[in-house]
C-alpha cells in the first residue's frame, strides 16, 4: 500500500509504515498517514483532500486515535480490516476566494480591539438585525466537539451548527440543515475568515458577503475494526 505521511515527527513514522510493509510516497498516496494528534488529522485532510486517513497518535491530545497502538491500527488497516467514514466538510467563498475545513470556518474580528456588525442569513432568511460581536463559528458535526463547543457547550450529530462568538445580544446557537446556506455581510469590519487550524485567511471589508455552505468535498477517516 502506498502512503502519504503528515505530522512533525516524519522520521518515526516512515520508520514504522516501512518496517510493516506500507511504501512512503508523495504523489497519489492510497492513504495518508496522519501522525500526531487532532490538528495533524486537519493537516493532513487539508495537504491531501478526500484520502482516506490513517490517524496515529504522537500527540498527548487525540480524541481521534483508536486506542489501539499505532503498529496494531497500521496491521488492521493491512489486512483490510477497517472501514472509511466519511465527514462532511465547509467552504467559505467571499470575493472570488474558498476555503474548505473538515472543522470549522470562522468569521472573526480583524481587530482584537473592536467588535465587528453584521447582518446574518440561512439561505433567504434573515436571523435577527444587525449583530455586534467577534463574529460567528460555523461548524460540521465532527467540528461541533471543538470551537463550537467552547463557545455553546454542545455538540450535535447531524446538520450545521451555528454559533455566536461574544455577541452584545444575547443569541442562542442554531443547529440547521446542512443544505443550508450561511451568509454574512458585514456592515463594520474588518473581519478576517478561516478554517480549522489552516494558514490562510482572507478578509472581508465594509459590504462584503462571506457565504458558508456544505462543501461538496468529503474528508476519509479510516476507522480499524
Amino acid at each position: 500500500m502506498k502512503v502519504a505521511i503528515v505530522g512533525h515527527n516524519e522520521a518515526r513514522a516512515v520508520e514504522l509504515v516501512e518496517r510493516l510493509g506500507f511504501q512512503v510516497v508523495q504523489d497519489a498516496p492510497e492513504f495518508v498517514v496522519s501522525f500526531g494528534g487532532d490538528g495533524t488529522f486537519m493537516k493532513a485532510e487539508h495537504a491531501y483532500p478526500g484520502i482516506p486517513k490513517i490517524v496515529l497518535k504522537d500527540s498527548a491530545v487525540c480524541k481521534v486515535c483508536s486506542v489501539l497502538p499505532n503498529e496494531e491500527v497500521l496491521k488492521k488497516v493491512k489486512a483490510g480490516s477497517y472501514d472509511i467514514r466519511t465527514l462532511i466538510k465547509l467552504e467559505g467563498s467571499a470575493n472570488g476566494k474558498t476555503i474548505t475545513g473538515m472543522n470549522d470556518i470562522t468569521v472573526h474580528n480583524g481587530d482584537p480591539r473592536h467588535a465587528i456588525r453584521y447582518n446574518l442569513w440561512a439561505d433567504e432568511r434573515q436571523l435577527g438585525g444587525v449583530v455586534i460581536g467577534d463574529g460567528i463559528v460555523v461548524a460540521t458535526p465532527f467540528g461541533s466537539t471543538a470551537y463550537y463547543r467552547s463557545i455553546t457547550d454542545s455538540s450535535f450529530e447531524t446538520g450545521i451548527g451555528l454559533a455566536f462568538n461574544n455577541s452584545t445580544e444575547q443569541f442562542d446557537h442554531v443547529v440547521l440543515d446542512d443544505a443550508k446556506a450561511i451568509r454574512l455581510q458585514v456592515v463594520r469590519g474588518p473581519a478576517v475568515v478561516y478554517a480549522d487550524n489552516q494558514q490562510e485567511f482572507f478578509q472581508l471589508g465594509e459590504g462584503d458577503t462571506v457565504t458558508i455552505k456544505k462543501s461538496a468535498d468529503v474528508a476519509r477517516w479510516v476507522i480499524v475494526k
